[in-house]
């Protein structure tokens, strides 16, 4: 697996970060629209492997499969800069300004929805032949998703949106482990391993991703899904975007750097004798 130790990926988050930061617009914008449309083509396969065997946990098993192929492809999900670019800014690396920052995170966002409603719209098109024929089970299933998860949180007020925040914190828990994991081996079986774990299990649980959700909820009111698009921004993306960045740059990103690139000096024992009494005494 050629495992990489947490001080040496550690170092590789922050250079990652200060990458990330300093890319041109060009290639920020095409990396991260191609996030979008493969994450969205592998939240829709997830959900047709659950309609049709009936098993979610088969296709939370399965999900990742587009995760790992993204980050393979070195493109770039708002998850995953939302975690590493501002370590580079903490770190203080050249060119890393907060500006530098938030257009990195303004373009990576559009990016992310672009690719992801393009996913959308295909799937939409599959499903319902041109919209010219009503949605499969498939298709149904997407719409449902939409409401449950917009106006079924609205239903409980702030309540509701404790919990759509706290999911969304525990949604980029898991994934930006999974980006981190990705070098924390050297080998391709290694990296892939080490994202699928903790991807699954954000999958699996219902937490939200804000750019599964770019793909999801359109694609859902494409599928006659009953809510609206206003309903989708305010109990659903902006909060979830929100504890997204909270919860990777909290208990990911922060927690690495503050003991991993940060780390410490080591405690002396009260007894202990100085280096250079110990050395007298062994001699």
């Amino acid at each position: 697996m050629s495992y990489v130790s947490p001080p040496e990926f550690a170092e590789k988050m922050v250079d990652a970060g200060q990458t990330k930061a300093l890319m041109s617009t060009r290639d920020t914008l095409i990396r991260s629209y191609m996030a979008g449309a493969i994450l969205g083509l592998a939240a829709a396969f997830a959900v047709t492997i659950t309609v049709q065997t009936g098993n979610a946990l088969l296709g939370a098993v399965l999900f990742p499969v587009g995760f790992c192929m993204l980050y393979l492809l070195g493109f770039d999900l708002l998850t995953g800069v939302f975690t590493l670019v501002p370590l580079s800014w903490l770190a203080k690396r050249p060119g890393v300004t907060f500006g530098a920052m938030m257009r990195n995170w303004g373009l990576v966002f559009v990016g992310n929805f672009a690719g992801a409603i393009t996913t959308a719209v295909m799937i939409a098109i599959t499903l319902t032949y041109g919209f010219s024929v009503d949605p499969n089970e498939v298709g149904q299933q997407l719409g449902t998703i939409g409401e449950s998860r917009t106006v079924g949180y609205a239903e409980y007020g702030a309540a509701g949106m404790l919990t759509l925040f706290v999911r969304a914190v525990m949604c980029n828990w898991m994934v930006s482990t999974g980006v981190v994991g990705a070098m924390m081996s050297k080998s391709v079986s290694g990296k892939v391993l080490c994202m699928w774990m903790p991807v699954m299990v954000f999958f699996y649980m219902g937490f939200e991703h804000s750019i599964v959700n770019m793909f999801l909820f359109p694609a859902g009111l494409m599928m006659g899904g009953d809510f609206d698009f206003t309903d989708y921004l305010i109990w659903n993306e902006i909060p979830t975007v929100i504890g997204n960045l909270v919860g990777g740059l909290t208990f990911v990103g922060g927690m690495i750097y503050a003991t991993h690139f940060r780390t410490a000096p080591q405690r002396t024992p009260k007894n202990a004798a100085a280096p250079d009494e110990r050395a007298s005494v062994d001699a």
